[in-house]
This record gives structure tokens, sequence and C-alpha cells, in this order.
């Protein structure tokens, strides 16, 4: 899991490469997640599939603390896949 810094003013785009393990699927969903969820914490703001990656813009978030936003994507074939990185928010 990979750790980013996220000022809580700020609204960032994120994307994840899934061509590496895709072994020929493409992607039919994708559904991003933040944890915790809390008042004025990180937030998805919007999201998109483009060819073999997936993307996301995520704001807020509340000074000091952690969150966890997860990609879950579902394959051609029905196969379930996610993957994780960690926002520490900071007043930059």
């Amino acid at each position: 899991m990979s750790l980013y810094l996220k000022d809580a003013d700020s609204s960032i785009d994120h994307g994840i490469d899934w061509s590496a393990h895709l072994a020929g699927q493409s992607i039919a969903a994708s559904l991003w997640s933040v944890a915790p969820v809390e008042a004025g914490g990180l937030s998805v703001e919007a999201s998109a599939i483009e060819g073999l990656r997936t993307s996301v813009r995520v704001s807020g978030g509340l000074i000091g603390r952690l969150y966890r936003l997860t990609n879950r994507v579902t394959l051609s074939d029905g196969q379930v896949d996610a993957r994780s990185v960690t926002f520490r928010v900071e007043e930059c």
C-alpha cells in the first residue's frame, strides 16, 4: 500500500493502472470507497474508467488523519480485484 500526502483544502486526482493485472480482461466496473467515513473526511468527487486505468478525484479530509482509498474493479470475466492507497491529510 502506498502513502500520499494531501492538503485538506485540495481536490486531487489519483489513478490506478490495472494493465499488469488484467491478463487480457477489460474493466467492466469500478467502485471507489474511503475509510473511515466521517464528517469532513476525505470524499470521492468523481471517478472514471479510462481503458485499462481507473481514476478518481478526492477532496477534503481532516488534518492529521489517515484515510484508506480503495478501488474495487469487476473485470469482463466477472473476477473482482481491489487495490488501496493511503492518504495522510496535512496543512501544506
